[in-house]
């Protein structure tokens, strides 16, 4: 039986890890070893990341969303505003209602006052 010679392929694989590490400081975008241990921390801060993304984008709405209804009347807090929203049955997620409350406040005000008489007194 004939001899395999593993180089081609074993070379295609560190070459794609070093592509991986490119930018990286010192021996961690040169050799095989210590990138392969960069890269491999890389991708599993990405992977954590990427939810944490989400998490961080959902707070900064909820910050932005508060402000604005506060503004609209400084009585009114972010929890009453969504039980108002909920009671009137509008179904507007936290992305738009930031979104309205920074570029069109005129319409972000007149769905407050619509979740406002929502409210019982």
């Amino acid at each position: 039986m004939s001899r395999v010679k593993s180089g081609v392929v074993t070379h295609a694989r560190h070459r794609k890890v070093i592509k991986k590490a490119a930018g990286y400081y010192s021996a961690r975008s040169r050799n095989f070893r210590t990138a392969t241990q960069a890269v491999d921390k890389a991708q599993q801060y990405a992977t954590r990341d990427r939810k944490v993304r989400k998490r961080n984008f959902r707070a900064l709405w909820i910050q932005r969303i508060n402000a604005a209804v506060r503004m609209f009347d400084p009585e009114f807090t972010y929890s009453r505003f969504i039980n108002g929203l909920a009671l009137a049955g509008i179904e507007v997620d936290r992305k738009v209602l930031a979104d309205l409350a920074v570029h069109e406040p005129e319409a972000f005000n007149a769905i407050a006052a619509q979740a406002r008489a929502a409210i019982p007194a």
